[in-house]
């Protein structure tokens, strides 16, 4: 019995999709003929919907499913592909005819507006949604306010003013008031509106709308629906009015955003050029609002430009207007003219004025060429000071700087630490790091460099104690050289390097020379201000392998870190001396 039903159901679902496929079949084959009659078949059954208009007003018609009837007035948001098909006779059961598009009545959405509605539009109208509405009937009655019996027909286009308390009235509520009619329900464009919590300044009272206050979101279409009770016929009464919410007329002219006053505007000769003028308006409900440009020079007054004008909207704010005058080519005339923009309102008016300038024609290819190798230049300057800074710096001091030993109080120019051995100890050792600092050190600088070195064993007359004599010998001497070796840390040597940093911290002109010559590793009982010393300081790495002459590396830190101290050059003491100094230590 159950799959007996379910055939059946089955079956007249097909047999109404086949009804309705052959409703758009026909309906699609007669659209294209202009005078075309049809019957369209499945809807002499359906029961109509009835509507009353009021001649020359506004009025609408929804093609909507009976069960959202009653939320719905119509609905602009329809999916383009659910297409509408309308038809209209003039009585029932007559042939019907399609309803093309046309400017009255106007196909809009699921819904023909009637912009305004004539008497002649009364009759019987279908309506077709594909997939959606298979068919809808509406018997429409247009009738005058005289038939209607309407009292004081009110206004159906309404300014309200924005911030203010208002209200709303339908315009048919004073038609038919010798029959029986129900409450109005109120749509706003295509929703029926209702009491919410969230809009407390909306209420429905007496069939009228009351906003207090008024926003500008509460502009637009309503439409106003009462049921006329005549005999056994219940008519649909509907009536639209339009809602505008306006604010106060500015009190100001135009205000002139660009050009402000006189503006010189760059422009090229032969090129086009389009001179904007933008202007803000106030509010005003009826403006003669005008922007124009014009020419003004002794060959043409008030010429004529090609002009064109685009609005942008701010809804209670007024308007910002964007006016372009466009100049083909520009000439000499134009660089001898001045442009005037010139706007005006109800309240008064306003000029601003455009000079043309000739435009300098700028080679970008030379300029980009020379940016490019001023750049690669001070890159070449920067790399090169980078590898040569030791070497420029000495140039510098040979001709350019006073000598700073002058004066100061001190009979060295430098201090020679280095590790005293034994002579239990193995002899090679011994030769090699008092070689160092007692022939190879003196040989280089103060033969060749012309420094005063003071060697304990060499300069300072035995008979003393050690340690006085040591840093007597510190801080008669403006650098002190600590020649670092594993015997250096471990011994009684690092006295001296003891001695010597506490000397520089007494005395700024003091400075520690630290050169590396064999690698150790510092011991944990070190102080731990010479630990820091050992950190922070200069320090130079020896290499066996260096020999005595001065274009080494090793020579040249030495010199960089030694005392400023003019030599006797021969030849003129110029920048041109200078940069032969330089030439001959960077590449000798």
């Amino acid at each position: 019995m159950i799959l007996k039903e379910n055939i059946l159901e089955y079956q007249l679902k097909l047999m109404k999709k086949a009804m309705l496929t052959l409703c758009w079949i026909l309906t699609f084959f007669v659209s294209g003929a202009e005078a075309r009659e049809i019957d369209l078949l499945g809807c002499s059954h359906v029961e109509p919907l009835w509507y009353r208009a009021i001649s020359d007003e506004e009025f609408v018609l929804q093609c909507a499913l009976p069960d959202g009837y009653a939320s719905h007035s119509y609905n602009t948001s329809l999916p383009k592909q659910h297409k509408v098909k309308w038809f209209w006779s003039k009585k029932d059961k007559e042939p019907l005819k399609a309803i093309k598009e046309s400017s009255n009545p106007v196909l809009q959405a699921d819904a023909l507006l009637f912009k305004p509605i004539k008497d002649r539009a009364s009759g019987v109208y279908v309506c077709m949604i594909w997939e959606q509405i298979p068919c809808r009937k509406i018997v429409l009655e247009v009738q005058t306010k005289e038939v209607a019996k309407c009292s004081g027909y009110d206004t159906n286009i309404l300014y309200l003013l924005a911030g203010n308390g208002n209200s709303i009235t339908c315009p048919g509520t004073k038609c038919y008031n010798h029959m029986k009619k129900s409450d109005v329900k109120w749509y706003k464009d295509g929703y029926q509106i209702k009491h919410v919590k969230r809009r407390q300044s909306l209420k429905l009272r007496h069939n009228e709308i009351y906003l207090n206050p008024t926003y500008d979101k509460d502009a637009g279409m309503y439409v106003c629906d009462y049921i006329l009770y005549d005999n056994t016929t219940k008519w649909t009464m509907r009536t639209m009015v339009k809602v505008e919410v306006i604010a106060k007329n500015t009190i100001h002219p135009p205000n002139f955003l660009y050009p402000n006053g006189m503006v010189i505007l760059e422009a090229e000769l032969g090129k086009p050029l389009e001179l904007e003028c933008r202007v803000q308006f106030g509010f005003e409900r009826l403006s003669p609002m005008r922007v124009t440009w014009k020419r003004n020079n002794k060959e043409n007054i008030n010429e004529k430009l090609n002009q064109e004008t685009s609005i942008y909207r701010k809804g209670l704010q007024g308007h910002t207007l964007l006016h372009v005058a466009k100049l083909k080519a520009v000439t000499e005339r134009d660089l001898r003219s001045n442009f005037t923009c010139f706007a005006e309102n109800l309240v008064g008016n306003a000029t601003a004025v455009i000079q043309l300038k000739r435009k300098q024609r700028v080679f970008l290819l030379p300029i980009l060429c020379s940016v490019i190798s001023t750049l690669f230049a001070l890159l070449l300057c920067t790399a090169f000071i980078y590898q040569y800074w030791i070497e420029i710096v000495l140039a510098y001091r040979s001709y350019l700087v006073h000598n700073e030993t002058i004066g100061d109080g001190k009979e060295f120019d430098a201090f020679v630490s280095y590790a005293k051995l034994d002579c239990s100890e193995n002899d090679s050792a011994l030769s090699s790091e008092e070689k160092f600092a007692l022939e190879v050190l003196p040989d280089m600088l103060e033969n060749k460099y012309g420094y005063k070195l003071c060697i304990l064993e060499r300069d300072v007359l035995p008979g003393g104690v050690y340690t006085d004599e040591v840093v007597t010998a510190i801080k008669q001497s403006r650098r002190v050289i600590i020649i670092l070796s594993p015997a250096y840390v471990n011994g009684s040597g690092i006295f001296e390097l003891q001695a010597a940093v506490n000397c520089a911290l007494e005395d700024k002109k003091i400075k520690l020379i630290l050169v590396k010559f064999q690698p150790f590793q510092e011991p944990e009982t070190l102080p731990t201000q010479v630990k820091k010393a050992l950190r922070i300081l200069p320090a130079v790495t020896w290499k066996s392998s260096i020999s005595a002459a001065p274009e080494k590396k090793f020579w040249k830190y030495m010199h960089y870190h030694m005392p400023v101290k003019m030599r006797k050059v021969t030849g003129n003491c110029s920048l041109k001396g200078f940069c032969q100094r330089l030439f001959s230590l960077v590449y000798r």
